[in-house]
């Protein structure tokens, strides 16, 4: 049984395996896909930090000059958490690559499992050979996918 920790009592998160019921092509193309996404969001959220930076700095007229440099990190935190939480399941990015983000058992992703989601992705960009876990993953999950407990699939109509 599943206490409210959301761990079974072994010590691991329940559901860590993906359910056989995913359509035949629902991981076709997953990895390439994920990687153009990057991009494409990476440059939203350039764009978007440096607006945020440029209105903060005329609206405080230079005195938030001190507290900015973390602004990258913070928006892309709450740009994944958001988007990815929201109802399309996805980040911009990532709807255009027809991706989207589910919980391994199915289910909508809330913010936090988003959000951390993310930050294991930073995180994990600095130690490059942790993103080679999806080669050998049979599902095509990376380590911070695995961690957070989702799943990269294409989005079916």
């Amino acid at each position: 049984m599943i206490g409210r920790s959301g761990f079974d009592g072994t010590g691991f998160p329940p559901q860590l395996f993906v359910p056989a019921d995913l359509p035949a092509g629902a991981l076709a193309g997953v990895r390439t896909r994920r990687i153009v996404a990057l991009f494409f969001d990476l440059i939203f959220v350039f764009i978007l930090s440096v607006s945020l930076w440029l209105a903060l700095a005329v609206l405080t007229f230079g005195l938030s000059l001190l507290i900015l440099p973390p602004l990258f990190p913070i928006v892309a935190f709450f740009y994944n958490g958001l988007t990815i939480s929201g109802y399309r399941m996805a980040t911009p990015g990532m709807r255009a690559m027809d991706l989207e983000v589910r919980l391994t058992d199915g289910t909508r992703v809330p913010f936090l499992n988003a959000a951390v989601q993310a930050v294991l992705f930073y995180v994990s960009t600095m130690f490059p050979p942790v993103l080679l876990v999806s080669l050998v993953s049979a599902n095509k999950r990376c380590l911070h996918d695995m961690l957070a407990g989702v799943i990269v699939t294409r989005r079916f109509m």
